[in-house]
């Protein structure tokens, strides 16, 4: 197994450049292995059979629409060559079926019968279930190549600059606004936390035939341009209707932050939304000034935080614990933050990647000489929701592996404890589960999230175990994140102070929603920045 410090994954959006076949630090490629990716001069065969795999790489590149110019993003030409649908079908089936955690689960689909390349992509993934019953495999998706550039370059993405709180998908949908991003469309036009949608476009938001569907997802998943009418139920029971028109929009990932007093101890709340590296800087700075100011302890709302870069988590990782409890610094390697593991057709890719202690220059993708500030804590407080997802969980899961206590505010998380490699091919950019992770005490098992549960019922060894020590509570739609009046905070300070959940929480899990009769077809949920999944890249240590 390889152990490094110098390699980072994305769960979420960051700094990258492509080469031919993938990502990575400097046009390396998608995957851990410094293969080459050599496309053939002319066109593969385009014939399929069952159960036989040619390498991807024969078939990279050949597309049914190849872009012709110069790479904006890039500033080098475009790899496309002429090919066909076929041929970039073929480089999906056999790019699953090398790549893939789960390749020995994947269906081989004669790829004629599908009807384009993304309803093809979509049909390459497992069909098991996880023990809960939910899907064990969530987060396979693809977006354009465009819109990913934009997004990992600078967090920018097509959106009114809304975050939408999905509590119900089907009859009687429930779909609420989170939080609004400062100076957007969604902000200038007055939404507000807790504003819930009643109609988009003049269609009820529980419409059910294909047509409204197609318009409300549409409308929930904008591209920049697209000008859309909602129907909101505001405080007060009033309804307001505002048109919204997305932009590219670019994202806030430190929010919300303070030191506040209980009862003699100061406490520190940081609302924390995506591990992009963007927000390096800014939250480099709010541990800096928690660090000054001494925190007895802290709060971290990851309640809408759905993952970003690994190796950003390692380094808020870091920040909470300090150099002791991580044993990182100049001098040594450190304690491990995840055990990074692939398919067996990949075990020399697997590695350990340990705690950062560095500031990383994003824009070189190399380490610096600079290092974080740390705080030092041995126990933390985490408000989650079923957002709460891939690094958030990663960070929940790393301080577990070495001791340091998290008690969980909130409802279950998302369950993701696996990652990929963005991969791009003819213009669009591929995610399919890649690895999975562990922490110091190589567990990983929370596909069905980290359940808060009442200390008193907890008895398995810290960092072993899905079921953390915390309190359940719905999410509060009714406060501005980051009041001591908002139902999780309040929880949070309650049990600082008393050790002990609210009682109304106490008495069993509650999720996210209440919960309600489902009837009907169910929306999509948009892939919200952060979107969810992982990627590694090398970090580099500077010259």
């Amino acid at each position: 197994m390889k152990n490094s410090n110098t390699v980072i994954a994305l769960l979420g959006l960051i700094l990258i450049s492509f080469a031919l076949s993938g990502c990575g630090g400097g046009g390396n490629t998608s995957t851990p292995s410094s293969d080459e990716v050599t496309t053939p001069v002319s066109p593969p065969s385009e014939i399929w059979s069952a159960g036989s795999f040619a390498p991807a790489s024969n078939y990279a590149n050949f597309c049914a629409n190849p872009r012709q110019g110069i790479d904006p993003f890039e500033n080098t030409a475009y790899p496309d060559k002429a090919g066909s649908m076929m041929l970039e079908k073929l480089w999906l089936r056999s790019f699953s079926h090398e790549t893939y955690l789960w390749y020995d689960e994947l269906p081989d689909p004669n790829p004629n019968t599908f009807s384009s390349t993304l309803a093809y992509f979509n049909s390459l993934k497992t069909s098991a279930r996880t023990p809960s019953g939910k899907e064990k495999d969530e987060f396979h998706f693809s977006q354009s190549y465009e819109e990913f550039k934009k997004e990992s370059q600078s967090g920018v993405v097509a959106s009114y600059g809304v975050r939408w709180a999905f509590i119900n998908r089907t009859p009687p949908r429930v779909i609420r606004v989170a939080y609004t991003q400062n100076d957007s469309p969604a902000q200038f036009a007055g939404l507000e936390r807790g504003d819930t949608i009643i109609a988009i476009d003049g269609i009820d938001i529980n419409a059910s035939s294909a047509n409204d569907i197609n318009t409300i997802n549409a409308a929930l998943s904008p591209i920049a341009g697209d000008t859309h009418t909602f129907s909101l139920l505001k405080k007060g029971a009033i309804v307001e209707q505002v048109t919204l028109t997305a932009g590219d929009i670019e994202s806030t990932p430190v929010r919300t932050f303070n030191v506040i007093n209980v009862d003699g101890r100061d406490v520190g709340y940081l609302q924390f939304n995506q591990f992009i590296s963007i927000g390096q800087r800014p939250l480099i700075n709010v541990f800096q000034q928690f660090a000054n100011q001494s925190i007895d302890e802290l709060v971290l709302d990851l309640r809408y935080n759905g993952g970003g870069l690994v190796n950003m988590a390692s380094q808020l990782a870091y920040m909470i614990a300090g150099p002791t409890l991580t044993e990182a610094g100049p001098s040594n390697s450190g304690k491990v933050f995840s055990y990074t593991t692939y398919n067996d057709k990949r075990a020399a890719d697997n590695q350990a990647l340990n705690f950062d202690y560095r500031v990383i220059d994003w824009e070189r993708q190399v380490y610096t000489d600079e290092t974080l500030p740390s705080i030092n804590l041995n126990k933390i407080y985490v408000l989650t929701t079923q957002s709460t997802c891939s690094a958030s969980e990663l960070v929940i899961n790393a301080l577990q592996g070495i001791d340091v206590e998290v008690v969980v505010i909130g409802s279950s998380t998302c369950g993701k404890p696996y990652g990929f490699f963005p991969t791009p091919n003819c213009g669009q950019v591929y995610y399919t589960v890649q690895f999975r992770s562990e922490n110091a005490k190589r567990f990983g098992e929370y596909a069905d999230g980290f359940l808060p549960v009442p200390a008193s019922t907890n008895n398995t060894e810290l960092g072993l175990s899905n079921r953390v020590s915390g309190c359940s509570v719905n999410d509060d739609f009714s406060q501005p994140l980051g009041s001591p009046s908002e139902a999780l905070f309040s929880a949070a300070l309650n049990y600082i102070n008393t050790g002990q959940c609210p009682q109304q929480s106490a008495a069993r899990p509650q999720q996210q929603s209440t919960q309600f009769t489902f009837d009907g077809p169910a929306i999509a949920t948009p892939q919200q920045l952060p979107k969810i999944g992982a990627l590694i890249l090398p970090i580099r240590e500077s010259k």
